[in-house]
């Protein structure tokens, strides 16, 4: 996607049942991970079930640019990595669009390197704060030499001659902000180390040490993780299976809950218990949601997910389930827009610097299609319409957010009037297949 399109309006009406069975995806998170840890890592890394969204392949190209070799061949990408310390100086700016995800763990993995990167992206990406990222990695001896406002892009990074080690204690539940100063520590000589007090997704503590990183994690009884790096160790590639994508597959979950008569199965969906949190509310709202042939695949548990029409009761969601589900809120407040009774959302504050304020977009989408919401500081409450009865009719400004525009085209498949979103270009970052699959599913929508 250019960073700047003609707005692509799509529209969702209300839909029959829907059924069938579907994969989503690969796992985003994985998949960015997936691209680095290969590009980074000593000889040949395989991948099969890569997310091939926009900006996963931004991913790619910034590792392409820095020496690795990637290449598509059938399914499967096959990556020839630098070998831990050998990255090159890139030859222009590192073009990262709307990936929040793969630009701050680039700035971390790079960041420590004695040389000069940049990075841009889009209007969205270039409005979000990076100084979470950039913070810890001044204390490691990287010089900022550039920054808009705010620590916004563009930035313009060059490392140290000899990076220092650091203990750093994460001041926010973010995965973003721990696997940047991880990645750092790669090319550090001694131990970094990351304070966690709330655990986030794992995905990078467990993938580097597959990748032979010599990494530990130590629990207290607090729940307090501190995780160690040796710096300057040897990566060598893997095979890896990527299983689908949690986040995305909660839209066609969430759809067949709230669509009557809805009886779908999700296959191979990523079950890591760091990324369950929207799956155990929606069954506490009294979702019928069964969980079908789990298994461990890759170090990662993974499952299919039957999912049928449900009365949904509204419910109070524990901050501290936040960090498990922080992509999966603007489709819960469309679920919570059809249970019976209030559902509390709290600990929300992660909402406001995701790719748009997530937390007042879901909130103006909500009112524009006629759902009584409260939105705080950082909390949502939803009172919620279980026939959909009166719902619906508005036009949602998605801001260049592919979670809320996906989020409100399912609330159109249950509501009695249609409910428009102002552009679904950017859905192609991370769901290019969304539209296709729910129509699959027979979502009225397009």
């Amino acid at each position: 996607m250019s960073h700047s399109h003609a707005p692509r309006p799509a529209t969702a009406r209300r839909s029959r049942a829907l059924s069938g069975t579907v994969r989503v995806p690969g796992d985003k998170s994985i998949s960015h991970r997936s691209f680095m840890f290969g590009g980074l890592a000593s000889g040949e890394t395989r991948i099969t079930g890569l997310l091939e969204g926009e900006d996963v392949m931004r991913t790619g190209e910034a590792m392409k640019a820095m020496g690795a070799h990637i290449q598509k061949t059938g399914t499967e990408w096959v990556i020839r990595g630098t070998g831990n310390g050998a990255l090159l100086e890139p030859q222009a700016p590192l073009d990262f669009g709307n990936a929040g995800t793969g630009s701050r763990l680039t700035m971390g993995l790079v960041g420590t390197y004695d040389m000069e990167t940049t990075f841009i992206g889009d209007a969205s990406l270039s409005g979000r704060p990076m100084g979470r990222v950039l913070n810890p990695l001044r204390e490691m001896g990287v010089q900022v030499l550039e920054a808009s406002p705010g620590d916004r892009m563009p930035i313009r990074l060059h490392g140290p001659k000899v990076a220092a080690p650091i203990e750093y204690r994460v001041p926010m539940a973010s995965a973003q902000v721990k696997s940047a100063v991880l990645l750092a520590g790669l090319n550090t000589p001694g131990v970094t180390t990351v304070i966690e007090p709330v655990m986030t997704r794992d995905h990078t503590e467990k993938m580097l040490k597959g990748f032979g990183a010599n990494l530990e994690v130590e629990t207290n009884r607090q729940g307090v993780r501190h995780i160690r790096i040796e710096g300057q160790g040897k990566l060598t590639g893997q095979t890896i299976a990527i299983p689908g994508d949690p986040s995305s597959a909660s839209f066609p979950l969430v759809a067949a809950l709230i669509v009557p008569g809805s009886d779908i199965t999700i296959e191979n969906v990523l079950m890591n218990p760091t990324r369950t949190g929207l799956l155990l509310t929606l069954q506490e709202m009294g979702g019928k949601i069964e969980i079908l042939n789990l298994r461990n695949e890759g170090g990662e548990e993974v499952a299919d997910l039957r999912v049928r029409s449900s009365e949904l009761k509204g419910v109070t969601v524990p901050p501290e389930r936040a960090p498990s589900m922080i992509d999966e809120y603007p489709v819960l407040a469309v679920a919570a827009a059809f249970a019976r009774g209030e559902t509390v959302m709290d600990g929300l504050d992660e909402l406001r610097v995701k790719e748009s304020d997530r937390l007042a977009a879901v909130a103006r989408g909500l009112e524009a299609n006629g759902i009584d919401c409260t939105e705080g500081e950082m909390s949502l409450t939803v009172r919620g319409h279980p026939d959909g009865k009166g719902l619906g009719g508005g036009t949602v400004k998605t801001h260049l957010d592919h979670r809320i525009a996906m989020a409100f085209l399912v609330l159109g498949m249950a509501t009695d009037k249609p409910v428009t979103i102002d552009d679904a270009a950017m859905i192609v970052t991370s769901f290019p297949e969304f539209m296709g699959l729910m129509s699959g599913l027979g979502a009225e929508v397009a």
